[in-house]
């Protein structure tokens, strides 16, 4: 079973309420359809409201179906938003941020990217976190290193697995210099005290991350030793831009971008999205909805 089988079969179990404020896009109104028709969750499509107000006073601005959703999230109307097909992530990110607000003791917004890519080490097809692909652009160090704890957090919700993180350059060990190997190398110190326990090493390049035999030479002794399944970039422009090669021309599936940090879950997309990613991301968000759930005080 893959990946995104895996994901579709655990949403099924919860009965989740999704808003998809974009039900014009015919994308959206399939993955509405698939939702529905395999239990998936249940889609709530939102539409535009024409005008809002209290005591006989009507705003000069509408809300718009996005603000709407995220409204109904933060009254739990629905469970989570998915948007991002026909919107851009900032103003998914916007939405987010102004109305339902970042996650007690977090201070950056963040996101992951789940990767589902073909075997290329001993097992078969893998799923991989890309940290962060979405919404930092030059993250400081202190930054890396909450981005870091945070895709750990929600790859273990997500995909099950232990997180073996790795802080990417182009530098391993101490091969290179440079401000940005600095910050990478801080980044790393920073995350080893947030979230002490977790397999991390760095500065990694990927290959040495990545690749078992590489590692060996590169950096005989890591505890990543090849085997990341976490990848911390120095930047936005790196993630994105790996993200998307990764995608087109390994024939990789990328879901995301999964913001992380907010009080509810409210996920982006790709504008490039298909159906099935959207059906896909809404599972997510439904699982996110669930452990939201159960860390909520009665």
């Amino acid at each position: 079973m893959t990946f995104a089988a895996r994901l579709v079969e655990r949403a099924q179990r919860l009965g989740k309420r999704i808003a998809l404020p974009e039900g014009g896009d015919p994308r959206v109104a399939e993955a509405a359809g698939i939702l529905s028709y395999r239990g998936v969750a249940a889609p709530v499509l939102v539409g535009a409201d024409p005008a809002r107000g209290t005591a006989g006073h009507v705003d000069a601005e509408p809300l718009s179906p996005l603000q709407r959703a995220v409204a109904l999230l933060k009254v739990g109307a629905v469970d989570g938003v998915v948007a991002g097909a026909v919107h851009t992530s900032a103003d998914v990110i916007r939405a987010g941020l102004k109305g339902i607000g970042l996650r007690q003791g977090v201070r950056t917004l963040s996101s992951s990217f789940f990767m589902e890519v073909p075997g290329f080490r001993d097992a078969g097809p893998e799923v991989l976190t890309f940290t962060d692909a979405g919404v930092v652009p030059a993250p400081r160090p202190r930054q890396l290193a909450a981005i870091a704890c945070e895709a750990v957090r929600v790859r273990r919700l997500v995909v099950g697995d232990e997180p073996r993180v790795a802080f990417l350059s182009y530098s391993t060990w101490g091969s290179a210099g440079g401000r940005s190997v600095e910050q990478v190398r801080e980044g790393l110190e920073r995350f080893r005290e947030l979230c002490p326990g977790v397999v991390a090493d760095g500065e990694l390049q990927g290959d040495a991350a990545l690749v078992p035999e590489v590692a060996r030479v590169k950096c005989p002794g890591s505890p990543v030793a090849g085997g990341a399944n976490v990848l911390v970039f120095p930047s936005l422009d790196a993630a994105n831009i790996a993200y998307k090669l990764v995608q087109r021309l390994a024939g990789a599936t990328a879901l995301g971008p999964i913001l992380q940090g907010l009080r509810a879950p409210v996920n982006d997309l790709s504008r490039g999205a298909s159906a099935a990613d959207i059906v896909h991301v809404a599972a997510i968000t439904a699982l996110m909805a669930a452990d939201r759930e159960r860390r909520t005080p009665a």
